[in-house]
């Protein structure tokens, strides 16, 4: 009988279009996060995953292998993360980034993990860094003594999980999305107790909402119509609820905030140095659609924490609950506070 955990068994299972089993993705995750794998191998499994689709399971397996691998973070699991998948090739300047700094100046706490651009011009790592932000020791008790002393850290992911450099290479020369396009969110090294996730890509949103389903989570969820990896000003935002295993779909206008319809030329980005001038305005008080697309986000981060701090809200509407978030994070930002939490993060990176 052939190990359901080998190499001929996994691969033969995704060229029939079958889906591997949460044990066997993890198998081979963790066969490529050691260096185990050839490249060949490595190389055929993520092309009969590109063709196939990957499912909840697949996604959930990944997760957990990778996660093992991770470099620990200290310090446990409670914050919140506010985060996109990338990918909605919309070049919006960087708004999960500036909604975590104005989240954590209301009182939240925010460990945010990122890398390089991927749908942006600019990536959270790539604006932290011109920004002073991004700490020069790789080493996790750094980040974690940054978040201890001002309520917000960067974990770099390239740092944290330097089993991704064994297919770095091999990801480069295949030049087509894999299922690493898709793992940064899944994969916080200090697995947060509340995730406010934006997903660009639609057919893969309910499998986000599945991992996190299935591993018990808690998280909001979200996909502006257009594609906006972000709770979108430019329409509709589809958004799912995730909370002890139960999920609850929304649609959000954000006119019902009293928020204005923008436009995704409102929100375009530029260059690191750019976007990095376009977060100090914003924290400075400027006004206009990204200011108002960075307090919706940083509001909904804010009930994805009270969906975790309150044991689930199930029983209000989101909007209210929003609503509620909203005129706290709108305060944060209209009092200086978000301007002094900028000022203190950058304070402790460069004292280190």
């Amino acid at each position: 009988m052939q190990d359901l955990n080998s190499w001929p068994t996994v691969l033969e299972t995704l060229i029939a279009g079958d889906d591997l089993s949460i044990g066997q993705a993890a198998w081979a995750m963790e066969q490529i996060m050691t260096g185990d794998a050839p490249d060949s191998h490595i190389g055929a499994l993520l092309a009969a995953l590109r063709a196939k689709g990957e499912s909840v399971e697949e996604l959930v397996g990944f997760r957990d292998a990778v996660l093992t691998h991770a470099l620990e973070l200290p310090g446990g699991s409670e914050m919140l993360d506010i985060v996109g998948t990338g990918g909605d090739r919309l070049k919006t300047v960087n708004i999960s980034t500036m909604a975590s700094i104005v989240v954590a100046a209301s009182g939240v706490p925010v460990l945010k993990h990122g890398n390089r651009a991927v749908s942006s011009l600019t990536g959270t790592g790539d604006v932290l860094q011109v920004l002073g932000l991004v700490p020069e020791s790789s080493d996790p008790a750094v980040v974690r003594a940054i978040f201890d002393e001002v309520g917000i850290s960067f974990a770099h992911a390239a740092r944290f999980h330097p089993g991704f450099g064994n297919v770095a290479a091999l990801r480069k020369s295949l030049g087509i999305p894999t299922v690493f396009n898709v793992l940064g969110p899944l994969v916080h090294p200090s697995r947060p107790e509340a995730s406010a996730l934006g997903v660009a890509d639609k057919a893969m949103i309910e499998k986000f909402v599945g991992v996190y389903a299935t591993r018990g989570a808690t998280a909001l969820v979200f996909r502006g119509e257009d594609g906006l990896d972000e709770v979108s000003t430019t329409g509709f935002t589809q958004i799912f609820e995730v909370f002890r295993g139960d999920v609850i779909e929304y649609s959000l206008d954000a006119r019902e905030l009293g928020i204005p319809r923008a436009s995704v030329e409102d929100l375009r980005g530029g260059d690191p140095e750019h976007n990095a001038k376009v977060l100090e305005a914003t924290m400075a008080g400027e006004e206009g659609p990204v200011r108002d697309i960075v307090l919706l986000n940083a509001a909904v981060g804010r009930a994805a924490w009270q969906l975790h701090t309150s044991q689930g809200q199930t029983g209000r509407p989101l909007l209210e609950r929003i609503r509620e978030q909203l005129e706290i994070v709108t305060e944060a930002l209209a009092s200086g506070a978000a301007q002094k939490k900028l000022d203190a993060w950058r304070s402790a990176v460069q004292s280190r």
